[in-house]
């Protein structure tokens, strides 16, 4: 898989629609879109911290002047890094699917303020949870929540332009959206699709997850607009596939020959896939893949353990920092 370069900031992919790119769609460094027609916008979602969507939001302002006023914003998912700058799009509707609303209290930015503040106390996955997110800024963000909510599929309109919102998570989180403008050939995925990066299943199945990618794939598009990375089409949706299904495969295997799952992450080759961004993902993917195998109710699993065993799996494989277009002796990124 060659990686293609991409350059920070607001893309056009025509037809009044554009993106926003952050390089290097690691960790935190999410993208986000916007739709317009004439005195009309839609935005799909924020970013991590208030400096950035602030950054993001002025530079859309010089690029169309619907987005002097944000009429509807979209939420794809509850992830901070798609959700903690909506308190600067005032006054927009918030619309989100209902499991995205549900869950999006569950990591605020007050405890992700408080984890940087005092990383020490959480050991190991502490070292590598300042690592991945030591670029972000998480004071006084305010939690804003989405105000109306679907489930299923719903349209809304831009204008003239029909907009579909299509849930179909449970996979990367619990309600993942996909906003598919049909007329246009657009779909902006939030992180069903992380372009040149590796998928990280906190809520899974991951059978739900490659549905997604054979419901993008079955759309009638030419761009694809992913969570993280750059700008693409089916090509980076089939790739993602491709993973999705060889680590399915691989988990299967070493699961019907009794190893635990963190045995079963260190003993999976990648290969190819380990070309991707951040593979170290690899032993989440594995976890749920195991809650998935097992049946029955799925176990209710805290995230922060499994930074210290993506940071000892990262250091198996030789791999430098997580920022590495940011790394250099301000960063801060402990790497």
């Amino acid at each position: 898989m060659a990686k293609r370069e991409f350059t920070r900031g607001l893309h056009d992919v025509g037809n009044g629609c554009w993106a926003w790119l952050q390089p290097d769609g690691g960790w935190g460094w999410s993208n986000a879109g916007l739709i317009t027609d004439g005195e009309a916008s839609l935005l799909v979602d924020t970013l991590f911290d208030l400096k950035l969507t602030g950054e993001m939001l002025a530079a859309m302002r010089d690029a169309a002047p619907a987005a002097a006023k944000i009429d509807t914003l979209v939420n794809t998912h509850a992830n901070g890094d798609h959700t903690f700058g909506n308190q600067l799009v005032e006054g927009a509707r918030i619309v989100a699917s209902e499991s995205t609303a549900e869950e999006f209290d569950h990591v605020p930015p007050a405890m992700f303020h408080a984890l940087m503040s005092d990383p020490s106390a959480l050991g190991r996955a502490g070292d590598f949870v300042r690592e991945c997110f030591s670029p972000f800024d998480f004071s006084n963000i305010t939690l804003t929540p989405p105000t109306e909510t679907f489930a299923g599929e719903t349209a809304l309109k831009v204008g003239d332009r029909e907009v579909r919102l299509i849930e179909v998570g449970p996979a990367h989180t619990r309600g993942d959206t996909l906003v598919h403008l049909p007329k246009e050939r657009i779909v902006y995925t939030g992180d069903i699709l992380f372009e040149e990066g590796t998928p990280i299943a906190w809520a899974g199945p991951l059978t739900n997850w490659i549905a997604a990618c054979d419901r993008i794939l079955a759309m009638d598009v030419d761009v694809v607009v992913p969570g993280h990375g750059p700008i693409t089409d089916k090509a980076g949706v089939q790739a993602m596939r491709d993973y999705l299904v060889f680590v399915t495969e691989e988990a299967r295997k070493r699961f019907d020959a009794g190893l635990d799952f963190l045995a079963a992450a260190h003993d999976v080759e990648l290969g190819e896939h380990a070309k991707r961004g951040a593979p170290e993902r690899l032993v989440v993917n594995v976890q749920t893949l195991y809650d998935d195998f097992a049946g029955g109710e799925r176990p209710v699993r805290e995230a922060i353990p499994y930074f210290a065993y993506m940071k000892d799996l990262r250091e198996k494989w030789g791999l430098g920092p997580v920022h590495a277009h940011l790394h250099g002796p301000d960063c801060g990124c402990g790497g």
